[in-house]
């Protein structure tokens, strides 16, 4: 069973003590830069919120630090699913569907 998206979330950034708003379920989760849409990255997991809080969002010093600056401003949004087969097939017609789309628009 597949619920509808959430809506665009900022994603948190380190420092500002934000929090992930997501499900601890299996689910689809995208993120998209805030400017321009273009897709940071999307997947199909058994934990939406712990994928998450994993994401890379951007590169590391030498010391395991981020600059704020250079990290790229982020929205996220989230699909619950009822198991992770269920988000599998679900990222899968969505790819297809945005496959299709874009060898139209070329």
């Amino acid at each position: 069973m597949i619920s509808t998206w959430s809506e665009w979330k900022r994603y948190p950034r380190p420092g500002r003590g934000d929090n992930i708003e997501a499900p601890i379920t299996p689910g689809i989760y995208e993120v998209r830069v805030a400017a321009t849409g273009a897709l940071h990255a999307f997947g199909a997991v058994d934990n939406v919120a712990q994928a998450l809080a994993l994401l890379p969002v951007g590169p590391k010093s030498w010391f395991g630090r981020r600059d704020p600056a250079t990290l790229p401003d982020l929205e996220y949004r989230t699909c619950a699913t009822s198991t992770k087969a269920d988000a599998k097939a679900a990222a899968e017609r969505m790819i297809g569907r945005r496959e299709t789309y874009l060898s139209g628009a070329a």
